[in-house]
């Protein structure tokens, strides 16, 4: 069921309209928000309820174990029930046919033949976000950082909450659960900007990113070359579009959610405006970006040890970071490719700092010119992201140099500037 839907806009107001009546009633409500939430979900395709539903309570059952014992190794033994169970689903469901396709074409490089098994596998949607959302749970209670949930229905409406259940943000249990658990009060305040959270993400995403996703398409799929300006047109649109596409789905959860008296997090911040490589993780899918520091960079061992060893971890965590968006080379290219940016961000201060006195330029056109270059950066990782093959990589590269197509780029870039500047 999608936000920008007749289908959503009739569910939303029968669903609401059920909350306000339960007020006061909490566990009624929260009933009501899970049953809602797994139609939400199962309007898609009711049989990948059944894998939602056992993530479920796989975790909240190993969550439990790992409270009731003591033990360290049987604790441990339980958390790695929990992974195992989580990543081989996504692994099988996401990555099965990539894996194989990946394989096949290997040995045919070097002159083997090989026919790959490869199955007619449905991707389920959303289960990159409840899967790492439950995760981060189970690792939470093995950290001894959140208590687990006593209630196997309210956990189940953490994971599966209908606002953030397909596209994030990715919440973590110390800062939902509680306010699964408590009485909620809905005030005008909070409708207010609710519905004001709303109109931002639906202008977002139905009035830009649906709107430059035609031209994205057209430019990316033309079947001869492309000049500079045509190709720096495909670029930028596609910057925007996923932008515009992916913080809308975000603002309109919000705006749902504090309907009802409940807050998620704040999934971005003015990306393009970051000034380096680690500013931009913070402020580009900010959801993701913590989970995959906490859960993936820091048990790697961070930043502690060698130099190599943090370089190391950077560039596999942005890797397998990539290879969540997307089962396809590209985007492992594009992880890598973010991975360097900040090994190179990295090895900038490193160098900075041992020069003695040097400080970073502050005021003037010195603090538009690191905004500046790091969103040419960002731009070309999209061209990574967004290409369907490693030929239309190196095809679009040459276009971004080759003459021409002034005239096509400066009026698509100033009707987007016409239509993105509210935003």
């Amino acid at each position: 069921m999608l936000f920008n839907s007749l289908q959503f806009a009739v569910f939303l107001v029968v669903v609401y309209s059920l909350y306000l009546l339960l007020q006061g009633r909490l566990q009624w409500q929260n009933r009501m928000l899970l049953v809602a939430s797994y139609l939400f979900y199962g309007v898609w395709d009711y049989r990948f309820l059944s894998l939602l539903m056992l993530s479920t309570f796989i975790d909240y059952w190993m969550a439990r174990l790992m409270d009731a014992t003591p033990d360290q190794a049987l604790r441990k033994r339980w958390l790695m029930v929990s992974i195992v169970v989580n990543l081989t689903i996504l692994g099988f469901f996401k990555y099965f046919n990539f894996f194989a396709d990946s394989a096949a074409g290997l040995l045919a490089t070097f002159g083997m033949q090989a026919s790959p098994f490869t199955l007619n596998i449905v991707l389920p949607v959303g289960i990159s976000f409840y899967t790492f959302q439950s995760l981060a749970y189970t690792v939470d209670v093995y950290r001894r950082q959140v208590e687990p949930c006593r209630s196997l229905s309210n956990f189940a409406l953490y994971v599966s909450y209908f606002p953030q259940l397909v596209a994030g943000p990715i919440e973590r249990a110390n800062q939902l659960l509680p306010q699964l658990l408590r009485p909620r009060t809905v005030t005008a305040a909070g409708v207010g900007s609710g519905l004001h959270l709303m109109a931002i993400g639906f202008f977002k995403k139905v009035v830009i990113a649906d709107n430059l996703s035609p031209t994205v398409d057209q430019l990316f799929a033309a079947p001869g070359p492309l000049s500079a300006g045509q190709a720096i047109v495909a670029v930028t649109f596609f910057a925007m579009q996923i932008y515009c596409d992916f913080s809308g789905y975000s603002d309109i959860a919000r705006g749902v959610s504090r309907l009802m008296g409940i807050e998620l997090m704040k999934n971005f911040n003015l990306p393009y405006f970051a000034r380096n490589p680690s500013d931009f993780w913070r402020r580009w899918h900010i959801s993701l970006s913590q989970w995959l520091r906490d859960y993936l960079y820091i048990p790697l061992g961070g930043n502690k040890g060698s130099k190599l060893f943090t370089y190391r971890n950077l560039l596999l965590t942005m890797v397998l970071g990539g290879l969540w968006h997307g089962a396809a080379w590209n985007f492992v290219l594009w992880g890598m490719y973010q991975g360097l940016l900040l090994v190179g961000h990295r090895l900038y201060q490193e160098s900075r700092a041992s020069q003695q006195g040097a400080a970073e330029p502050r005021g003037g056109i010195a603090s538009v010119v690191p905004i500046g270059v790091m969103l040419i950066f960002t731009l070309y990782g999209w061209l990574l992201f967004r290409a369907t093959s490693l030929t239309q990589v190196v095809d679009m590269t040459v276009a971004l140099v080759r003459p021409g197509g002034a005239a096509f780029m400066v009026e698509n870039l100033a009707r987007l500037a016409f239509f993105a500047w509210p935003i």
